[in-house]
């Protein structure tokens, strides 16, 4: 089996770590975190996905996986590192800088680098560039080019996992695997199918960035259909709920659920990497992205709205990570909407969120923002906001709010026609 690399030991990284070991693979773990690095070492995860645990502490105890806080000489490398955005949604790719600062001492001619995090068109070319001008020594590809002297291979594999199932999809969903010229794309083809049981598309570079980008935006747009759908039958007087579930009863027709915006390290930041790269052309992309970031404060304004008609109004919150049953809280519109809340003074607020143990610090830190239970919350609250459709929460029944006013943000009470 072969040495592999993985750089960014993240909600990705780990659990793509910790899978390559199973099958076999000697695996190496690079992090800059201390925390994540002492942790993983222990045999433990430091963040929750299920079977994670046990598969990791499998591999720590077998020898095939260790942490450490600097990347070694490897046969693979793949990068699973953060891909944000920074201000006037422009893609931030200093991390993959830095990975690939940090790998390029250690290449060696018949290395493969993988790069996995979520990028926009043009930066896999970009890092073996980058890769290229560090490592002069060596032979990079250039795209769609086979040449004969070539001795590293470099190819975007993007990841097609969700929170929660991780563990799973890893294996079964269906991989693109885009290279920068055919070669590059078998060379990592070789390792994906190591564990991959679904099948293994190969294409070049550029499509396998443009098509991990397709997938979010497409989820992104659909939603702000049904975000859009919900403010306009509230302006109607129109059970949203309802109407969607009725429209869907036409054979052609698959409208999704709307909810208290769009959460997430994907659907929230991906398709703004194609309205920076076609400005012009994402029209619809860069609607659907405005609809999807005003919906959190659209909800906040009609709680603070039925605020107003109590003296000390207490609002209960249901839910702070940005899709059910996760407690993962990145770029979540639920906690967004919560922090927006909390900066009402007039307001006090008891949050249920089941996920976590202890609130974010600056929540902690508010003053007026307290944790509590399901049923305290409910019963400490004048108005409630259901805020993320946890499988918990689905045991309420809406006969237990009838004294309360309800901003349903989840259709968590809806009843289906």
């Amino acid at each position: 089996m072969s040495v592999v690399c993985v750089v960014g030991l993240g909600y990705i990284g780990l659990p793509v770590a910790s899978m390559l070991a199973s099958r076999g693979h000697e695996v190496v773990g690079y992090d800059v975190s201390e925390r994540a690095v002492s942790s993983i070492n222990q045999g433990r995860a430091h963040f929750f996905e299920p079977d994670l645990d046990m598969l990791l502490k499998a591999a720590v105890q077998t020898g095939r996986l260790r942490a450490q806080n600097e990347p070694v000489e490897a046969d693979y490398y793949v990068i699973a590192v953060p891909t944000p955005f920074r201000d006037g949604h422009k893609p931030d790719l200093s991390y993959i800088d830095a990975a690939t600062a940090a790998i390029a001492p250690c290449l060696k001619a018949g290395s493969t680098v993988v790069l996995e995090s979520t990028s926009p068109v043009g930066a896999t070319e970009r890092m073996t560039r980058q890769l290229a001008s560090l490592r002069p020594d060596l032979n990079f590809p250039r795209y769609k080019e086979s040449r004969p002297d070539t001795n590293v291979a470099v190819a975007h594999c993007p990841e097609r996992i969700l929170p929660g199932q991780m563990m799973r999809e890893l294996i079964t969903n269906d991989r693109i695997i885009g290279g920068m010229t055919r070669e590059c794309a078998e060379a990592a083809a070789k390792l994906y199918g190591s564990f991959v049981t679904a099948d293994a598309f190969r294409t070049d570079c550029r499509t396998a960035e443009f098509v991990k980008l397709i997938e979010n935006s497409f989820r992104d747009v659909n939603i702000a259909f049904a975000n859009e759908l919900s403010v306009i039958c509230e302006k109607l007087g129109i059970d949203v709920w309802s109407a969607i579930d009725l429209a869907n009863r036409h054979p052609r027709v698959n409208i999704l659920q709307p909810g208290p915006g769009v959460g997430g390290h994907c659907i929230a930041v991906d398709p703004w990497f194609i309205v920076d790269s076609a400005p012009e052309e994402a029209r619809m992309i860069r609607m659907a992205r405005e609809v999807n970031e005003a919906k959190p404060h659209w909800v906040a304004d009609r709680v603070v709205h039925h605020a107003e008609r109590f003296k000390s109004p207490v609002v209960g919150c249901y839910g702070l990570a940005y899709k059910p049953d996760v407690e993962d809280l990145r770029e979540s519109p639920s906690l967004q909407i919560v922090r927006w809340l909390a900066s009402h003074k007039d307001l006090s607020l008891v949050v249920c969120e089941p996920m976590i143990e202890r609130l974010p610090d600056d929540l902690r830190e508010a003053g007026n923002v307290k944790l509590a239970s399901m049923d305290e919350t409910r019963e400490q609250s004048d108005i409630v906001a259901f805020l993320v459709a946890h499988r918990a929460f689905r045991a309420f029944h809406r006969n237990q709010f009838l004294n309360k006013i309800v901003v349903d943000a989840a259709g968590l009470l809806s009843q289906p026609s």
